[in-house]
């Protein structure tokens, strides 16, 4: 698991986001290049990383199921992941 200040810290950046996104595009949309780097570092969206909903893991991510490899396998072993089942040959 994470710590706790990771993910919270995560969490801010994507506020942030969020907050100045209209700014942003307004500013590229011009082209003042200047007026951008006025803006919060953290209102840059690749300041945001993809955490794992479960346990806040940040590697191993699967953007479909939004988990971490391991709590997916873990989850989908136990039949928590509907439509997903443990393959065979």
């Amino acid at each position: 698991m994470a710590k706790k200040s990771w993910i919270a810290r995560n969490k801010r950046k994507a506020r942030t986001v969020a907050k100045y996104a209209k700014l942003r595009t307004k500013l590229k949309a011009e082209g003042d290049y200047e007026g951008l780097t006025m803006l919060p570092r953290d209102a840059s969206p690749t300041r945001v990383v993809n955490r794992c909903e479960v346990t806040g893991r940040r590697r191993g991510y699967l953007r479909r199921f939004r988990m971490s490899r391991i709590t997916f396998r873990e989850m989908a072993s136990s039949g928590l992941i509907p439509g997903v089942t443990k393959s065979s040959w």
